[in-house]
């Protein structure tokens, strides 16, 4: 391992900031450990774009650790909706129930400590410490360990323990000296990564910009850049089918709260049947609209329901669009079935609720029941958007 490149290595990062990396984002220079929180748990998986835009909102309709701690589940995933990987808005609020409860509402400077909140692990923990605290501690996310990977030659697949440690040893290892360096050579890491050393064209490829660590670099010097890091091959996402139930009454549309473990968890979507896995080269399998009655159909999207009393205001089943969604780990298609009942039917589980379509944009739905639903609003002249 190069010690010149481990000695300069925070210096030429941040003089390329300077020049070269990204200005004037919304939570680039504060140090309100909320907000920097905040944006650190939005930008996981998202896209810098997205959230530029969804960012203010949310600190606007949240803009304490009281707020959002104080707030609804309901209100918070509303809020989310559209961001995907909502397991991190129902973090974001068992947190600041946390930092609330156990730091009186101030979040610790530690990493540590940091790293024992709901949702927070040792990369988003060593973020906030850093920009809020200037502590002299690493981040080792995505882009991180690529530039690490490539630069120092560092082999054998990121997923094994043994390489992840060597990362968070180099890591480490080349912080700057000075604390008050650390919020812009954080930030530096992520724009470096994100914008030149990109995984599939870093500009030491395009010849169109000079990378400063070029000649260090061992992936470049042993042309193994897009090799480096190794990766352990993913099986192809196993992909699935299911029914959902779109049931009206009036301007009414029938929403299931999902259990805050499923996917989805916590958001309000349709009630659907069990996932039927989707076998090897074959076409989506849906139930043929000729077979498939009301009846049969709320037995699927809810078996433990007294059915009876709400057949027989139901009009008859019409077959819907067949939305496909991917998912990080799998695919499912859904086939929707339309269905108008002419009561407004009580059932007895308290997830099962009729919500008028001009509220919907109160509730957390999946962009892809969302953007079903805004169709109808549409159709009528609403929005489903707060």
């Amino acid at each position: 391992m190069s010690e010149a490149l481990i000695k300069n290595f925070a210096t030429k990062l941040i003089a390329w900031h300077g020049k070269d990396g990204r200005q004037g984002l919304p939570w680039q220079s504060i140090r309100d450990p909320y907000a920097v929180w905040v944006s650190e748990i939005m930008l996981q998986q998202t896209q810098v774009a997205t959230v530029l835009e969804r960012y203010p909102r949310f600190m606007k309709r949240f803009p304490t650790v009281m707020k959002l701690a104080t707030a609804s589940l309901d209100d918070v995933l509303a809020e989310w909706a559209g961001l995907g990987y909502y397991t991190r808005a129902r973090n974001l609020r068992a947190c600041s129930k946390q930092v609330m409860e156990e730091f009186g509402g101030k979040f610790p400077a530690d990493p540590v400590l940091l790293e024992q909140l709901q949702g927070i692990g040792r990369s988003t923990a060593g973020a906030i410490a850093a920009f809020a605290f200037h502590e002299r501690t690493p981040i080792l996310d995505a882009n991180v360990k690529r530039i690490l990977a490539r630069l120092f030659g560092i082999e054998g697949a990121i997923q094994k323990k043994s390489v992840n440690d060597a990362l968070w040893l180099t890591a480490k290892t080349i912080l700057p000296k000075k604390s008050e360096d650390m919020p812009v050579y954080t930030q530096a890491l992520m724009d470096f990564g994100a914008t030149w050393c990109t995984p599939r064209k870093p500009v030491c490829l395009s010849g169109e910009k000079k990378c400063p660590f070029a000649k260090e670099c061992q992936a470049n010097l042993s042309d193994q850049v897009l090799l480096l890091p190794r990766k352990v091959v993913k099986a192809k996402s196993p992909e699935f089918n299911c029914d959902m139930l779109l049931l009206r009454h009036g301007d009414s549309v029938l929403l299931q709260r999902r259990p805050d473990k499923a996917i989805w968890g916590g958001l309000w979507s349709l009630p659907e049947s069990a996932w039927r896995a989707k076998e090897k080269n074959s076409k989506p399998s849906f139930s043929k609209s000729v077979d498939l009655t009301v009846k049969k159909l709320f037995q699927l999207v809810l078996p433990d329901e007294k059915i009876s009393s709400v057949i027989k205001s139901c009009k008859p089943i019409e077959r819907g669009v067949k939305i496909k969604h991917i998912f990080t780990h799998r695919r499912l298609w859904m086939q929707i079935w339309h269905v108008t009942s002419g009561d407004a039917v009580k059932f007895s589980d308290d997830d099962l609720k009729w919500i008028p379509l001009r509220q919907l944009g109160n509730y957390g739905l999946p962009q892809p029941i969302k953007l079903l639903l805004q169709g109808l609003n549409l159709a009528r002249g609403d929005d489903l958007r707060n």
